[in-house]
């Protein structure tokens, strides 16, 4: 497989490693970049994701939530100006609302009836593009029920209520007290925003990343020299603390850093059957990359140089 310049380039981007180690990482990845990032980092050129996650596009996260769900929806729009737009903040509150009825699929939600009007959520998205003049999308949406429980919202640095760059839920499973329950689920929500885990618990974590990882800590301790005994007890270790940094429940608490998330849940005191069922995080362009203009280029070119 060949690569052109511009794959060296977004591979910089995605690493941060020198233009020759990206272009050998390529040759010797037959031009997978991906493969070309797990190169990297085996070799310690790399850290894992640099700038891999970078907020791309713009637009809003909103919330809406009810006594035992809640449900989070990213709408994206092309610049932050538009974002702080209140005629766009409004569309992405009622979007939220119109969310709540539905399964939280995005199908369901374009589909849904837009609060105050005739139109369905699509629509009105496709109506409001002429108004606000950006073009504007429904991403993504997600719904978290817990009815033998509750399930807690978070927007970090709200630009207004329940509208933010990011949002979290987080559904709790309890037959106890259910106020104990809200502020602690709220706490874990926090945690979520701030730490970004893999998945729920480890058996959650998919096969296919836990593999990946196993198979740059592999190549990673075989640059050490070491015999094969020693590697495999080395990659045990790292791939132990790599479930414990990736699962929710295993993660040290942020609000408290000398207890994981799961015995912050038992010492809460909001009962036996406490259980934390589900997360969901959202990131404003999270995953989306988007085309950096060249404007020095754009001049020259006016210029005809």
């Amino acid at each position: 497989m060949s690569f052109t310049a511009a794959d060296v380039k977004a591979l910089r981007e995605k690493t941060g490693a020198g233009m020759m180690d990206c272009k050998k990482a390529l040759q010797e990845n037959d031009g997978d970049i991906d493969a070309a990032v797990d190169w990297l980092r085996a070799k310690g050129i790399a850290k894992a994701d640099k700038k891999a996650g970078r907020t791309a596009a713009e637009g809003l996260i909103g919330v809406a939530s009810d006594a035992n769900s809640a449900v989070v929806v990213e709408v994206n729009c092309e610049t932050d100006f538009a974002a702080r737009n209140d005629a766009f903040q409004t569309i992405v509150r009622h979007v939220a609302q119109s969310a709540l009825g539905t399964d939280g699929s995005v199908e369901a939600v374009a589909n849904a009836a837009y609060p105050g009007g005739e139109k369905n959520v699509k629509d009105t998205i496709s109506e409001a593009v002429g108004t606000i003049g950006e073009n504007m999308t429904l991403r993504r949406s997600q719904k978290l029920s817990q009815p033998e429980g509750v399930v807690a919202h978070y927007i970090h640095n709200a630009v207004a209520d329940n509208l933010g760059k990011l949002g979290v839920l987080v559904a709790l499973k309890t037959s106890g007290d259910k106020e104990k329950a809200s502020a602690f689920a709220r706490q874990v929500a926090m945690h979520v925003a701030a730490v970004n885990p893999v998945a729920l618990t480890p058996d959650d974590i998919p096969a296919d990343v836990a593999e990946r990882e196993k198979a740059i800590f592999v190549e990673q301790a075989r640059e050490s020299g070491k015999p094969e005994n020693i590697i495999e007890k080395m990659v045990e270790g790292r791939m132990r603390k790599f479930y414990q940094e990736s699962a929710l429940v295993k993660q040290a608490f942020v609000m408290n850093p000398d207890v994981t998330v799961e015995q912050a849940l038992k010492d809460a005191g909001i009962g036996d059957d406490a259980e934390l069922t589900g997360f969901v995080r959202f990131l404003v362009g999270e995953g989306i990359e988007k085309e950096e203009d060249d404007f020095a280029a754009e001049v020259a070119a006016a210029a005809g140089k």
